[in-house]
């Protein structure tokens, strides 16, 4: 996490404060007014946006590798090996950029979108209308690549954005962000739509949060304690999720071979995301059958297990001891939590008590189980005999996400196109008055 992002300042009014403030209220006014033209761009001009947009990533990658390489070697020595690893681009890595971009304008347009549509008693006709949101902040960390992926998803469904990356990535996230205003410029929206913070004082954080006026909704991608401090202070509405306490329950009536297979893959696939699997959840009946193999196969992908007084009664003293803080753990480590739970109520009783409400899956080939496991489990994503690692919103055909929610209002689970639209109605009359 970015030092310079990880205890935003609230905003002052007087001296660098005040000229922060500024900024990011004059960002906010363009930004506004750039959200009108896009609400009312048509399908075609987006989607000739998103094409200019990937070819002036191509284009420029010489500029933006010149300015990757000033970040990364700004970094070496203040950010450990992984962080540094997410922050390097590569020539391979700005071609994906740059596919994300066009696959995301191969995706169907939902603005203007006409559904639900009813004649009323009194010959009026109602129905509902897909728009946008309108200006979407975004505050992120780290990766240089989300500078694209969430100006092409934010653009396509007709929004301005305001970005704000981690001051690690400060000049790689300007870089990109010049090819996107250069793609829009070329294709004659505003390049307003996209507005990126070229600040690395952290009261800009605070000064976006502050801005209801300008901003609709603020998105937050990072570290846990970046995302409390969003969540603690907007002045608007926050998509977010701050844990991925994710897990597996193996019901009595599971397959073997499932199981283990789907456990495996969602523990050790990817350690270090939010749907990776941290708790382990078995049904007693499944010890002996399932859970002693799957314990080996764990143990030799180098996974190390923190267990139940049962788990290790069971499966000895090469299992560490779990405590509760075992069961609210959000790892991101070759770590795993398991329980043995005596039936699959035990099991959603725990998930209610120590989940994050992510992503929760069952193993079973009893269909009454599977759903039951569904309608129970409050989560915004919930499988059955499917690794975690499912609940991304390329796996789910968005094309693309901006971030996952576990929030229960306006949108949860992977937040792609259409969560960044709202609804409203429309009524069709022919002189009609009440």
């Amino acid at each position: 996490m970015s030092a310079n992002i990880r205890e935003p300042a609230r905003g002052g009014h007087d001296g660098q404060n005040g000229r922060i403030d500024k900024q990011i209220r004059d960002m906010g006014e363009r930004a506004r007014r750039a959200a009108r033209r896009m609400a009312a761009a048509e399908p075609g001009e987006k989607n000739a946006a998103l094409f200019a947009i990937a070819e002036a990533l191509i284009s420029q990658s010489d500029a933006i590798l010149a300015a990757n390489a000033r970040d990364v070697k700004d970094a070496r020595g203040k950010l450990d090996n992984a962080a540094i690893e997410r922050l390097e681009l590569s020539g391979a890595r700005i071609e994906r950029m740059a596919e994300g971009v066009r696959q995301v304008a191969a995706l169907a347009d939902p603005i203007g979108n006409l559904t639900d549509m009813n004649f009323r008693p009194s010959g009026i006709q109602v129905g509902r209308m897909r728009v946008p949101l309108g200006v979407i902040g975004i505050i992120y960390e780290s990766r240089p690549n989300v500078t694209a992926d969430a100006a092409a998803l934010c653009l396509k469904s007709g929004n301005a954005a305001i970005l704000r990356g981690g001051s690690e990535s400060v000049h790689s996230n300007q870089a990109i962000a010049d090819a996107v205003a250069r793609g829009l410029t070329d294709a004659g929206l505003p390049k307003d739509a996209v507005q990126i913070v070229d600040t690395t004082d952290r009261a800009a954080v605070g000064a976006m949060l502050a801005l209801p006026e300008y901003i609709d909704v603020i998105v937050p991608r990072g570290g846990k304690g970046l995302i409390e401090f969003v969540a603690d202070n907007a002045r608007m509405p926050v998509i977010k999720h701050l844990d991925g306490v994710c897990h597996v329950y193996i019901d009595d009536d599971a397959d073997r071979e499932k199981a283990v297979a789907i456990a495996v893959n969602a523990k050790t696939q990817r350690y270090g995301t939010c749907n990776t699997m941290e708790t382990l959840l078995v049904a007693e009946s499944q010890v002996e059958r399932i859970l002693e193999p799957l314990a080996q196969n764990l143990m030799q992908a180098g996974v190390t297990l923190r267990g139940c007084a049962e788990t290790r009664k069971r499966l000895g003293p090469r299992i560490e001891p779990a405590t509760d803080d075992d069961w609210a753990a959000e790892y991101l480590a070759p770590t795993l939590a398991v329980k043995i739970v005596p039936d699959m109520d035990a099991a959603i009783d725990h998930i209610e008590r120590w989940g994050s409400h992510h992503t929760d899956a069952i193993v079973t080939e009893s269909v009454t189980r599977a759903r039951t496991f569904i309608r129970a489990v409050d989560s915004a994503s919930v499988m059955v005999n499917a690794s975690t690692r499912f609940a991304d919103g390329f796996e789910y055909g968005l094309g693309a996400e901006i971030g996952i929610s576990t929030d229960k209002l306006h949108a949860r689970g992977p937040v792609g196109l259409e969560g960044l639209t709202s609804q409203k109605y429309v009524v069709f009359g022919d002189g009609h008055v009440r």
